[in-house]
């Protein structure tokens, strides 16, 4: 047996971590008049071996257009609660990208000044 024989990936993820993105967000009147910093991280199960071995950027996920579809979604929904931005993120990651699960941290690093960061963490899967 070869040695490339015994090497088999199974779990493929690739991870966007922490990325800025600036949006209306929050339950308080004040919130609801300026754009907060939020940090977003996603692990995103997605089976890469046909990029592996092909080498090309189409049979990759696209972090870039994942990036640029989270910071669209974010600024677009305008959410009172980080719980229901995490619902839509993870779904649309889901939806849009093949996924076969993906897990959100989404961080709001302002809203407690005692605190470097609150902020919430949700999965998804697909059935």
């Amino acid at each position: 047996m070869s040695d490339t024989q015994l090497i088999q990936s199974r779990h493929h993820q690739v991870f966007i971590e922490d990325l800025n993105v600036s949006a209306v967000i929050g339950v308080y009147d004040w919130e609801r008049t300026i754009n907060q910093t939020l940090l977003i991280s996603a692990q995103i199960d997605h089976d890469f071996t046909l990029a592996s071995k092909s080498d090309a950027i189409k049979d990759a996920l696209d972090y870039n257009q994942v990036c640029q579809k989270i910071t669209e979604l974010c600024c677009q929904t305008k959410a009172n609660l980080l719980e229901h931005l995490a619902e839509l993120l993870g779904h649309m990651i889901l939806d849009e990208f093949e996924a076969t699960s993906v897990k959100i941290t989404i961080k709001k690093p302002t809203a407690i000044e005692a605190a470097s960061s609150v902020g919430v963490t949700a999965e998804f899967y697909r059935l």
